[in-house]
């Protein structure tokens, strides 16, 4: 068996910073060891969705291929055969929008039981982005120089003040746990967070996309490079699939409406169309789309 933990990449990339103090560590995963004639993790959703089965003389191929399946029909129980524990350290304000992903577990400093370090995360030069007009919770472009400047000072000068008051409430001999409520979001902050291989890729999905805050999106990145070596079958298949990684879902609205266009512009008996299309050698994959492209009017 071969511990997990130790292929070289972990080895030589245990963590990836973020923002301006924070990281993303893995610190571990499950399974921890893997069988001598297997390559990577995902060989453990593949077992677990045979086990009525014996693994007999099954090929390298065929788990990708059945990984490939259970991705592309949301078959998700497979997948929570795996999880991982992640250390980060990262802004209050960063860590309640990761929060939001309840299905993960997590231990999280504590300002009742400890004193809170000052650090605080201030943007970089030229990442101090504008109000988007068109969506109520997002930005686009970037504030002028000059007023990047007088935002970044008020931000440095609060957040060092916010804490001068906070230790000076500590000399005073005020509690911890009511000396902090002084403190900003941008605090840093750390935790233990740890999530199965299913609700993990649910918030990269969401993390990810384009649309989540930045810095936000900085950690997920991160997290989707330290665990990429580790699953590669499963994340290559994600980023084919989800609809967040340039796959699509289609209402049947949508179906109705794409026959009924193309229907109008060619007579169905000269529609042809060839599995090799989607260019993939899945013979499977190759079946299912023929399947789609009749529902979708290209072969009567």
């Amino acid at each position: 068996m071969k511990d997990v933990m130790s292929i070289n990449y972990l080895a030589q990339c245990p963590s990836m910073e973020c923002l301006d103090h924070g990281y993303v560590k893995l610190v571990d995963c499950m399974p921890r060891s893997i069988p001598d004639d297997e390559d990577s993790v995902d060989y453990a959703i593949a077992e677990a969705a045979r086990c009525s089965y014996q693994r007999g003389t099954k090929t390298i191929a065929d788990d990708k291929t059945l990984i490939r399946y259970l991705m592309r029909h949301q078959h998700t129980s497979p997948f929570e055969m795996i999880e991982f524990k992640f250390h980060m350290k990262l802004p209050i304000f960063v860590a309640r929008q990761i929060i939001r992903t309840r299905t993960a577990s997590l231990n999280e400093l504590s300002g009742r039981y400890s004193e809170m370090p000052e650090e605080f995360y201030i943007p970089e030069d030229g990442d101090f982005r504008i109000q988007s007009i068109s969506n109520i919770q997002g930005s686009c472009g970037h504030l002028d120089k000059e007023k990047e400047e007088e935002i970044k000072t008020n931000i440095q000068d609060i957040s060092q003040k916010s804490f001068f008051i906070y230790k000076d409430h500590l000399d005073y001999g005020l509690c911890r746990e009511q000396a902090r409520i002084v403190l900003p979001l941008n605090t840093y902050t750390e935790w233990y967070w740890k999530i199965d291989l299913h609700n993990l890729l649910h918030f990269l999905d969401l993390r990810c996309d384009s649309h989540a805050q930045k810095e936000t999106r900085e950690y997920a990145n991160a997290i989707l490079a330290l665990i990429t070596p580790i699953v590669p079958w499963t994340i290559e298949a994600w980023e084919d699939y989800s609809p967040y990684r340039g796959g699509m879902m289609l209402t049947r609205q949508e179906v109705k409406a794409i026959k009924d266009m193309f229907l109008a512009h060619f007579r169905s008996d000269k529609c042809e169309y060839a599995a090799e299309d989607i260019k993939v050698k899945n013979l499977l994959e190759q079946k299912e789309w023929k399947e789609k492209a009749v529902r979708l009017g290209f072969k009567s």
